[in-house]
């Protein structure tokens, strides 16, 4: 694929007050980090932060709002904080657009935590509350030898925020990489799709933010709020995972 990209972003999800006030809704945190990865591949004369990328946005749960497939060159969806096993009518919706996707051969697609589940259901594997629990902030991932080969080191830390998982690989794709509490952390099929249950595109802010708040929820005890907070610095490889996901789109 040559560039122009020409990438749609499904928000399946609206950042918290902090995170919206800088980058608006979560096409704005992706418009960043896709930005550093164009400039970190090192070939401004073909893809950089200031050519070669044309980012759309649509609000797929509010609005229901979709791209015309004649228009882009790939989707990405985005996290969320609804359940990817949900029947409620915009995740059907979703769910049924990406099978249409999975369909043909043009548009490709990228997956991000929830954005992978999706991936997942709909090419018809279960998915659904993880054995191993949360996984939260800064954490390893080891990658398989395809992995190695698409995001170029042997290993990778990636901000995580799920307890939602896919269960099993579907026929035909390869595996990326996994961790202890979650097996199936990417999914790969050359020039087709690509996905990873981490997030590349979070920041220390955003996920003070979101252990912040879930923890006033509820949602997270003392124990692990604290745990999350003493990692949420931490280096991390969302921008060589997002080089990769660039390197997926430019793959001829």
């Amino acid at each position: 694929m040559k560039p122009p990209l020409r990438i749609a972003i499904l928000e399946c999800d609206t950042p918290l007050d902090q995170t919206r006030a800088k980058y608006g809704g979560y096409g704005g945190v992706f418009k960043s980090l896709l930005e550093a990865a164009a400039d970190g591949l090192g070939q401004p004369d073909v893809l950089s932060s200031k050519q070669g990328l044309e980012l759309s946005t649509f609000d797929v749960v509010n609005e229901q709002k979709y791209p015309d497939l004649d228009k882009i060159d790939a989707v990405l969806l985005t996290g969320s904080r609804h359940n990817s096993f949900d029947d409620t009518p915009w995740i059907l919706k979703l769910v049924d657009f990406t099978k249409k996707l999975l369909q043909q051969d043009r548009v490709r697609i990228i997956g991000v935590c929830f954005g992978h589940q999706i991936l997942g259901r709909a090419a018809g594997v279960k998915v659904g509350r993880s054995d191993g629990g949360w996984e939260v902030s800064v954490l390893p991932i080891e990658l398989t030898k395809i992995g190695k080969e698409l995001f170029k080191q042997n290993s990778i830390s990636l901000h995580q925020m799920h307890r939602d998982a896919v269960f099993e690989y579907p026929d035909g794709v390869e595996k990326l990489g996994g961790s202890p509490r979650c097996l199936v952390q990417g999914m790969y099929v050359k020039g087709k799709f690509i996905s990873v249950q981490g997030h590349p595109e979070f920041t220390q802010q955003i996920v003070s933010e979101l252990v912040t708040a879930r923890h006033a929820q509820g949602i997270f005890d003392d124990e692990m709020a604290q745990d999350a907070m003493a990692r949420v610095g931490n280096k991390h490889d969302g921008v060589i995972v997002a080089e990769g996901f660039l390197r997926f789109l430019l793959e001829e």
